[in-house]
């Protein structure tokens, strides 16, 4: 076998390698969350409590880790096959599957240790492929924090960004038309169901959120009034929207409102 051939196994040992690491921090705060919730389910129903986006981020993560391993082993496998003789690649295999059996035994073990109701919630909430989702895109060192609705395209293996897609920019935009961004884990949130009111927080009067300017597909910081028990759409009073001295209440469906971000900047 050439030099070549050989310099890629070994690369691609070292990429299954950084994978399983990685694995292995992502599965730590899993666990972390999982202690958090069996202690205290009740928190997932106070106002702005963002632990299940934070543990169906988390599980996305893993996923695709974990997809990058099969991968990964695959072409490992093929490597190996064209280098050594009948039999052992079997072998090896048979090893590497039964790894990754284990792996997987493992994390649904993890899963099983949940109450159904919280099992059940978070199975659903898996994939956020094809959804409109709160996306930041503006550069961590902007002077002010721009959100937006956006459709989420693909999440790349290999830098963990998502692609997701503007698919109304303003009138201001440079070029006009549909706008592709690349954005990492920490500038997507996700929207509560449309069809289901109860997965958005009941935030009381007073609380702070990010929600959508009515007539546009822009988020802005804004202060909860109430909500209105008929509709579930919430009552809310948009900073810097000043109309005669005051602030006018305006109605926001439930499933365009989500929690300020910590650190929000204006």
């Amino acid at each position: 076998m050439s030099s070549p051939d050989i310099a890629g196994i070994l690369d691609n040992s070292k990429e299954l390698d950084r994978l399983r690491k990685e694995q292995e921090e992502v599965l730590i705060e899993i666990n972390k969350m999982h202690k958090k919730l069996q202690a205290t389910p009740g928190v997932v129903e106070k106002p702005g409590d963002n632990s299940l986006s934070k543990l169906k981020i988390l599980y996305t993560h893993a996923k695709e880790l974990s997809e990058s391993e099969v991968s990964i082993s695959n072409i490992l496998l093929s490597q190996l096959d064209a280098l050594l003789p009948a039999g052992p690649p079997g072998q090896l295999r048979r090893r590497l599957g039964n790894e990754q059996k284990r792996k997987r035994m493992k994390s649904d073990s993890d899963i099983s240790r949940l109450s159904p109701n919280v099992r059940n919630q978070l199975e659903a909430c898996f994939s956020l492929k094809g959804e409109q989702v709160a996306a930041k895109v503006t550069p961590n060192d902007a002077d002010k924090d721009e959100w937006f609705v956006v459709k989420v395209m693909h999440f790349d293996k290999e830098t963990r960004e998502f692609e997701v897609l503007d698919e109304e920019p303003g009138d201001d935009e440079e070029g006009g038309g549909q706008r592709k961004y690349k954005l990492p884990m920490s500038n997507i949130l996700p929207f509560p169901k449309r069809n289901d009111p109860s997965s958005a927080p009941d935030y009381p009067p007073g609380t702070h959120v990010l929600a959508v300017y009515p007539g546009t597909t822009a988020l802005y910081k804004a202060t909860v009034a109430n909500r209105k028990r008929k509709t579930d759409d919430y009552s809310l009073e948009f900073d810097d929207d000043e109309e005669d001295g005051s602030l006018p209440q305006r109605m926001v469906p439930f499933h365009n409102v989500v929690t300020l971000p910590e650190g929000h900047r204006q």
